[in-house]
């Protein structure tokens, strides 16, 4: 099939898809209305679907031969942003909008069933359709998964894109390697002993022990890691004391560590949590740090990038393809697809400067350029007959 001249001819039902998606965005697994619209669609086109952790949606599309199974997915969820972009689709829902691009997401997904599942039957495989909530949240991909997504079987593949504003569109980004990082979470509570702010001698003072604790934290990244790793560790928040004649007797502190390397990641942690306590010890003063674990680095299968990056160049023409050799510090919990079978998670380019299209994403005036809707929906729909025909192959340039 002429994939592109066919996801060009669905160029409007891309945008209305896209626009109603954009009407009215939810939060988290709250995505009933997007999860009747994917549902309303695939029925359409006559693919069996089921529900998997609420609002996740799981629909098949049956091949010509009982080959492997490539898996595509697509995030559904908004932002809790006021939207100011003016559009005459802007979001209806107060205080929230698709400043992602998941409703981007989400229609090229339906662009690529729709094509994928006009040529089943020269398809050597099945298709695995995942339209998956929470991802801005607490993550919907895990749930998935654990409510039997993948029960009949691991992929070949998995195939993931995200819009990127900072890419022109009729571009794609592709990273064969670490491409995004873990995240983790800390709470960090410091306790001293309070006194009148005028004889500080008679306490121990959780502000003072808090600055250094802060300072001696950075210390992690930038003297005891390789500075060709990538890792980032935040303190953004803290409170403490309550008022400015009181020497404060707790300080409270949260924090995130952003790493893309596995054993980096648990070396920081460690490291973390050795000199959240132990410095304040040696100050005199207390301290307890707890984690919380978010989702693992997202490292991509160089085989599978191949597979894309090919279909990207039929479809756009050599020069497409745009080598992101440095992994991105954000999140991504395609990162647990990417963990239990080889995958490809690329950035779809839809900035235009012409159109004043080139707001950043989760900014309030983020908006694409919806020509790139039906290049994302021939991208994954290509890569993917092709991952079916030809297997897992190295053929990047």
């Amino acid at each position: 099939m002429d994939t592109m001249i066919q996801a060009r001819e669905l160029s409007g039902w891309l945008t209305d898809l896209r626009r109603e998606i954009h009407l009215r965005p939810g939060l988290d697994f709250d995505l009933e209305e997007t999860a009747l619209l994917v549902e309303r669609e695939l029925e359409k086109m006559g693919i069996p679907f089921r529900r998997h952790a609420g609002t996740g949606i799981a629909g098949r599309i049956e091949g010509n031969s009982k080959g492997p199974t490539v898996l595509l997915r697509a995030d559904m969820d908004g932002l809790p942003v006021k939207e100011l972009t003016g559009r005459p689709y802007s979001s209806e829902i107060p205080g929230v909008m698709h400043a992602c691009g998941h409703d981007g997401h989400t229609a090229c997904l339906l662009g690529a069933a729709k094509l994928l599942n006009s040529a089943k039957g020269s398809l050597e495989g099945d298709i695995l359709l995942v339209f998956q909530p929470a991802e801005e949240t607490s993550g919907g991909a895990k749930p998935m998964i654990d409510d039997g997504l993948l029960d009949s079987g691991r992929p070949l593949a998995a195939l993931g894109l995200h819009v990127n504003p900072n890419l022109k569109v009729g571009t794609v980004g592709i990273n064969p390697g670490k491409t995004m990082a873990a995240s983790d979470m800390f709470d960090l509570a410091i306790r001293g002993e309070g006194c009148h702010g005028a004889e500080p001698h008679r306490g121990v003072d959780a502000v003072a022990i808090a600055c250094q604790t802060v300072t001696a934290l950075q210390q992690i990244v930038s003297r005891r890691t390789d500075p060709v790793e990538s890792a980032v560790l935040t303190v953004g928040s803290i409170h403490g004391g309550n008022g400015r004649n009181v020497v404060a007797s707790e300080v409270r502190l949260e924090g995130i560590i952003r790493t893309v390397d596995r054993d980096l990641r648990k070396k920081l942690r460690e490291e973390t949590a050795k000199m959240a306590v132990e410095l304040p010890q040696a100050m005199g003063g207390e301290a307890d740090i707890t984690f919380v674990q978010g989702y693992p680095p997202l490292i991509n299968d160089r085989r599978v990038c191949s597979a894309v990056s090919l279909s990207a160049r039929s479809i756009l023409g050599d020069g497409s393809v745009i080598p992101m050799d440095n992994p991105s510090m954000g999140v991504d919990d395609f990162a647990y697809f990417a963990e239990l079978c080889p995958s490809c998670y690329f950035m779809l380019g839809v900035g235009n400067g012409g159109k004043g299209i080139s707001a950043p994403l989760h900014s309030p005036y983020f908006d694409l350029d919806e020509s790139a809707l039906p290049i994302g929906a021939a991208i994954l729909a290509k890569s993917a007959a092709t991952l079916l025909k030809e297997g897992l192959t190295d053929r990047m340039p």
